[in-house]
């Protein structure tokens, strides 16, 4: 999956999911929309589904910290490439 696909997809979830119409990139979700730990979670899930696989205890415990976007893209970017750090 391109970036170009993902940030589509990932802008679905958070439209049809959260009601969040158009967030930029560089918002911060927590402090811009109110997007709390439960919404993060329900992200993960959705991200799971996108790329046909469960992630690890360790994958979702690193994504905790991801506040935008952008962060979301880089994100699962590097879970295809297998590069989460």
């Amino acid at each position: 999956m391109t970036r170009e696909e993902l940030e589509k997809a990932i802008l679905a979830v958070f439209r049809e999911r959260f009601e969040i119409e158009n967030p930029g990139l560089d918002e911060n979700l927590r402090e811009e929309h109110e997007f709390d730990s439960i919404d993060a979670i329900e992200l993960l899930r959705e991200i799971e589904l996108l790329l046909g696989s469960e992630l690890s205890r360790d994958e979702k415990k690193k994504a905790m910290e991801i506040r935008t976007i952008n962060q979301i893209l880089d994100y699962v970017m590097a879970l295809e490439k297998g590069t989460v750090r």
